[in-house]
């Protein structure tokens, strides 16, 4: 073999060799996994936790912390000078946070879907029953009659501006839907940094974007049992997001108890009373957790048979609903939606 011919494949063999290496380190560069942020901190009277995946480790939690700040200034009737707060004081608010106007727009849209099953303005009867900053109030049926004529979202004139009072009395509870709507306004921040595979819970409702980083899954979340108290909290069932929310409204955590009798925190507008009926849970699936949060606490309102059936008339929401069978035994009720992606738990 002449020099010639050891030359050739010498430069074949070494040029092999450092293609082999560039694809090596091109295949690692481009399979270095991301770091996954866990962020953790409190909010709206809960806590949240947010998982997302960066590959230069941004920490966003100031951020967060900054925005839910301001979104607390806006919609925590707790905070003596929110807007929400100022409002329920006066008779009209022209808005000053971007916050206030949309969650009013989603109120009426769920108020008149669910023929007011849904009414933020049972505020009143939220106080009066001892849910609200008074925790010791417990009316007679005199005060739940004349409470009951201030309660109707209908008693609101709203535009993009502002809000006004047909009746001064009327007041704004945003407890059933700001919690998810605070969800949804992380997520918006999280996508304008470019994330889209994402975890987000506030006080155990959720919204998921993209796959686990970790897994390379969809996110799975579960659902609590409402058979579960405080102390003793366990799975009722499984299910997977695929960039949706879910948000569960059930009694087993908030109630109060009154000369032995056990109340709800899930106020009827139209009765004034807490709800008694069959449903124990309602965990509502949505692209928007507003929506889901809103829906579930309607639901809750309703009961199962009138949210099955309201359900059947809307094709972008899921639900798994948990009930008493009325003979000690419980039954379960998911949309075809849920097919294939949600699991009990024995």
């Amino acid at each position: 073999m002449n020099n010639r011919v050891k030359n050739i494949i010498y430069t074949s063999i070494l040029l092999s060799a450092m293609f082999l290496l560039w694809k090596y380190r091109q295949s690692s560069e481009t399979t270095k996994p991301s770091r996954l942020l866990h962020l953790t901190g409190n909010t709206m009277g809960t806590t949240y936790n947010i998982k997302y995946a960066d590959e230069g480790g941004r920490n966003f939690k100031q951020g967060i912390d900054s925005l839910l700040e301001v979104f607390n200034r806006s919609l925590n009737h707790y905070l003596k000078e929110s807007e929400i707060s100022r409002f329920n004081r006066g008779t009209s608010f022209a808005f000053e946070l971007p916050y206030f106007y949309p969650v009013l727009q989603e109120s009426k849209t769920i108020f008149e879907l669910t023929d007011g099953a849904f009414d933020p303005t049972v505020m009143p009867l939220v106080n009066a029953w001892g849910f609200g900053p008074d925790k010791n109030t417990s009316p007679d049926s005199l005060t739940i009659d004349s409470l009951k004529q201030i309660v109707g979202f209908d008693k609101l004139v709203l535009n993009k501006r502002e809000v006004r009072k047909e009746d001064e009395r009327v007041q704004l509870d945003f407890g059933a839907i700001a919690k998810g709507y605070g969800i949804d306004v992380v997520a918006d921040f999280l996508r304008e940094k470019d994330k889209k595979d994402f975890y987000i819970e506030i006080g155990g409702e959720v919204l998921c974007g993209g796959k686990n980083p970790q897994s390379k899954q969809p996110w799975r979340v579960g659902i609590i049992d409402p058979g579960s108290d405080i102390l003793n909290r366990y799975l009722k069932a499984k299910v997977i997001l695929r960039d949706e929310a879910m948000a569960t409204s059930a009694n087993n955590f908030n109630y109060k108890i009154v000369d032995g009798v056990k109340y709800s925190h899930t106020l009827s507008p139209e009765t004034g009373y807490p709800i008694k009926h069959a449903l124990l849970s309602a965990s509502v699936f949505a692209p928007s957790c507003m929506t889901a949060d809103a829906m579930a606490t309607a639901f809750m309102t309703m009961g199962h048979e009138a949210a099955i059936e309201l359900l059947s008339s809307i094709p972008d929401i899921d639900a798994y609903l948990v009930y008493s069978d009325g003979y000690g035994g419980i039954e379960t009720y998911a949309t075809k939606g849920l097919d294939g992606r949600i699991e009990e738990v024995n």
